[in-house]
């Protein structure tokens, strides 16, 4: 009950206005962004441009931008990684699926920490090559490409905008740097 209590009334510090109003526009911009090119463009042609894992990116590269698993090498680097790990594990062992998930998740983790490219949303990239739509299986490698290095570009290049505006952000410019 201790732990429990504690919980609730432990609460975050204050957030300025300004700070959320600049997470929620970036939020918003970066996934309509992806939103719009899937609707209205691939939808058509069989290609997604927008996986649940960006959510989770949206999260870090918007909500908390000073994070170190929300810079631009994390980002980037966690997402391909990720997709190009999950893609192998499914073409590998497929068709044992529980297996294929958790080699993907894990081998995506260490895949990423080895490479100094740590994204929590990595994982659900690499999930999602795995449990996602025959669909998304039948991109094959071209998963990697669309959509997730296009739409992890298009949702960083948002972040960097939004988070470079107000003198407060300081988004990382250290793309591929430690």
């Amino acid at each position: 009950m201790k732990i429990l209590n504690s919980l609730i009334a432990e609460k975050p510090p204050h957030k300025l206005v300004s700070e959320v109003f600049w997470s929620w526009l970036g939020a918003f911009l970066g996934i309509s962004a992806v939103a719009l090119i899937h609707y209205d463009f691939l939808l058509k042609s069989d290609l997604p441009m927008i996986i649940g894992s960006f959510g989770a990116s949206a999260v870090l590269i918007y909500g908390a931008p000073h994070s170190p698993l929300a810079q631009p090498r994390n980002m980037l680097g966690g997402h391909i990684l990720s997709a190009i790990v999950g893609v192998s594990c499914f073409m590998l062992v497929g068709n044992i699926a529980w297996l294929a998930c958790a080699l993907a998740v894990s081998t995506a983790i260490a895949v990423m920490h080895v490479t100094g490219t740590l994204h929590p949303p990595g994982g659900a990239t690499a999930l999602i090559a795995v449990i996602g739509s025959s669909r998304i299986h039948e991109l094959g490698f071209l998963y990697v490409l669309v959509p997730v290095a296009s739409g992890a570009l298009i949702m960083l290049a948002i972040a960097l905008i939004v988070n470079w505006l107000p003198k407060s952000r300081n988004y990382s410019i250290r793309i591929f740097k430690n």
